[in-house]
């Protein structure tokens, strides 16, 4: 009797075991991917649903979320309206470097795109625009010659057209795989920058988290009207770099929107949720039109 009663034991306690791992299981698969996002200032868990409707902002801290390029473009743009150009255009391993081509396989299946800048046509409020978008998940946005070329190509486009143009930056800078032809493309876009600006073209640049580099240094500073997300990294050479360069140890704020604002080097920080009525309002105000 004591040994029947010790096998029941058993299989009732096996029994018990398996029917917890299948309430596990089972509760894994019944809770949907992406319901909740954890914000990476405050740390507390937001409903997505509720943080991709206020714009990927988050609703607690009001920290702005890193977007992908095609999230911004259907941010920014009527629905529908926007028309993809030099789709295309990829960069290539041309000199070589080692697991370069790797890097850029990678990329492009994890954004779906073919290169870290997105270029096109589309309408804000009905108001026709040509923009470029950069993605930092695509190499961290850096600039070689594909970027450089596809941002330069839209300007002459928006200069041919005379239609107004917003580049929203984002950028670890220039792109070292690719050597001195990544640099050129500072020169080469600035270059397209000034016709248009000659032919008296409109440029909004809009920087957005983070801004550095050869971008920072050349297309990203040269926009009629300079826009910032808040608290959006700014600056060319890193803060720690410049620290041991200059001896002296920097504000907590440096190279951030709202310093930057304050020292005149950008001309408004604007949050996510007004940046398209914002850039409306200039378009409209550009052709001098009164709201």
């Amino acid at each position: 009797m004591e040994n029947l009663f010790k096998k029941r034991q058993e299989r009732l306690e096996l029994f018990k075991s398996r029917r917890i791992r299948t309430n596990k299981d089972l509760t894994k698969k019944e809770v949907p991917e992406n319901l909740i996002k954890n914000c990476e200032v405050c740390h507390k868990n937001v409903p997505y649903e509720d943080m991709m409707n206020n714009l990927y902002v988050c609703p607690n801290c009001s920290h702005h979320l890193k977007i992908s390029a095609r999230e911004r473009i259907r941010q920014l743009t009527d629905k529908s309206t926007f028309r993809e150009l030099d789709k295309n255009l990829e960069s290539s391993n041309e000199d070589d470097f080692p697991g370069y081509t790797k890097k850029l396989d990678k990329s492009k299946k994890s954004t779906g795109l073919h290169e870290a800048v997105v270029t096109g046509v589309g309408r804000i409020n009905g108001e026709k625009i040509a923009l470029a978008v950069m993605d930092s998940n695509f190499m961290m946005g850096s600039m070689g010659q594909i970027v450089g070329e596809k941002i330069t190509r839209i300007t002459e486009y928006a200069t041919r057209r005379r239609l107004p143009l917003l580049i929203s930056c984002t950028s670890g800078g220039a792109r070292m795989q690719e050597g001195i032809m990544s640099l050129m493309q500072m020169a080469k876009t600035s270059a397209a920058l000034k016709k248009f600006s000659d032919e008296g073209g409109f440029y909004i640049s809009l920087l957005t988290h983070p801004t550095t580099g050869g971008v920072s240094a050349s297309f990203a500073m040269l926009g009629d009207i300079i826009i910032s997300e808040p608290n959006a990294l700014v600056g060319f050479a890193g803060k720690r770099v410049i620290e041991n360069t200059i001896n002296e140890t920097l504000p907590k704020e440096f190279q951030r929107a709202e310093f930057l604002l304050e020292k005149g080097f950008i001309d408004m920080v604007v949050d996510r949720t007004e940046m398209k009525k914002t850039i409306y309002e200039l378009i409209m105000l550009h052709k001098g039109v009164s709201l």
